[in-house]
């Protein structure tokens, strides 16, 4: 197949029109690391955004960042890190988990919503885009949004383009909101609690004045070598905390005080570092032979929807809101998640499959008819041509 590789906004225009005008689809790849989420596209050539990279601005005071969209994430952090920032929703690594080399990028992460633990605090990837450049089906290029936090003029179409799956835009540029590194973080682990005593804690965890940002449970069989020191029992409830010194401190006290008696441990900054990147990246995963699906409920649901998935090997993260459930990638399983998704609402994605299952199956959430019209109309006002990755979300699409 056929790569070819911009290294200017313009190429990208230039090969968009090129396509057009032989009707031939494009697949778009950057790091390559998310190829293997969503059903396969059958296109005609390739669309490399890895050269496309860079800083383009950097303002640490007004906390706003503009990046090239094939700017590799290690990159970026480091930039950050120089100024003691982040990005807030605590980008997802997928790409050990679906056995691929290279470094994920910016656009990858957009484009497949990659967030981590965070999100139950912090919001999803779309929470911080403020911005950003693409170029849509016809080759022409579009600039939505701004480079600055308060700009809410006319419809949202950059935080449209997060999850999207490169589905709507060849994105080129895109403007994110960062954030002050926390002082200080540390994990409250409560040891040996069953799912449902575990869920529980999290849930009355997230409603104390603690700001937690991580809320994630393991049952004993899904522990990895991260949680190792957690071993023991039925399972562990990791509550992530964070500020200075005395904020940390003062948090621990109200954990102590409404946890008192329970078996517990504290787990410092470096070990809760490690452990919630594992938690959002799915290591415990990336060397077991099975097929994932991320299955995302009302809390309060989350016991009942794992009950019915009858997955053995599983985690909980997002005090419940979003489990990563080991079941295979086949019709029965599909119709059953679908059908805890139509009781108690939520939607149940396959994360991890071979390429049949992957294009034989709904990979994401079948949509209402309703629903399925507005998507058809904005993949048609956004690349009527259906030359952008077509069908990675749905078929025909």
């Amino acid at each position: 197949m056929v790569t070819v590789t911009p290294r200017s906004e313009a190429d990208v225009a230039e090969a968009m029109r090129l396509a057009g005008e032989k009707n031939a689809a494009l697949e778009i790849v950057s790091g390559g690391t998310k190829r293997a989420i969503g059903r396969p596209v059958s296109a005609n050539a390739v669309l490399d955004m890895s050269g496309l990279s860079g800083i383009v601005k950097y303002e640490p005071e007004e906390l706003v960042l503009t990046v090239r969209s094939g700017t590799r994430m290690s990159d970026i952090e480091t930039a950050l890190a120089e100024k003691n920032q982040m990005l807030g929703f605590e980008p997802a690594d997928w790409g050990p988990l679906l056995g691929a080399a290279g470094s994920g990028t910016i656009a990858g992460t957009v484009a497949t919503n990659a967030c981590g633990s965070r999100r139950v605090r912090a919001g999803a990837v779309r929470d911080h885009v403020i911005g950003c450049r693409f170029v849509n089906g016809l080759g022409e290029t579009v600039k939505a949004g701004g480079q600055v936090i308060k700009n809410v003029t006319g419809f949202d179409i950059a935080k449209l383009m997060c999850g999207a799956f490169g589905t709507l835009g060849v994105l080129t540029e895109i403007t994110l909101r960062v954030t002050p590194k926390p002082a200080q973080a540390a994990t409250f682990a409560l040891k040996d609690c069953d799912a449902s005593k575990g869920l529980a804690a999290l849930r009355r965890a997230a409603g104390l004045p603690i700001d937690a940002t991580g809320l994630s449970y393991f049952p004993a069989s899904s522990f990895g070598e991260a949680q190792a020191a957690l071993a023991g029992g039925s399972g562990a409830a990791l509550i992530r905390i964070e500020g200075t010194g005395s904020a940390l401190e003062e948090k621990l006290s109200v954990l102590r005080h409404a946890f008192a008696g329970e078996d517990r441990s504290i787990l410092d900054r470096e070990a809760t570092a490690t452990l919630f990147r594992g938690i959002g990246n799915g290591a415990v995963f990336a060397k077991r032979a099975t097929d994932i699906w991320r299955l995302f409920v009302p809390q309060s649901a989350a016991l009942q929807a794992l009950t019915a998935s009858r997955a053995e090997f599983w985690y909980a993260d997002c005090a419940g809101g979003a489990l990563w459930l080991g079941l295979p990638a086949d019709e029965a399983t599909a119709t059953r998640l679908r059908s805890i998704t139509m009781t108690v609402g939520g939607y149940a994605t396959l994360m991890r499959g071979p390429t049949k299952a992957r294009a034989m199956l709904p990979v994401f959430e079948t949509e209402t008819p309703a629903r399925a019209e507005l998507t058809k109309s904005v993949k048609a006002a956004f690349d009527p041509k259906h030359l952008i990755n077509p069908g990675r979300m749905y078929k025909d699409i």
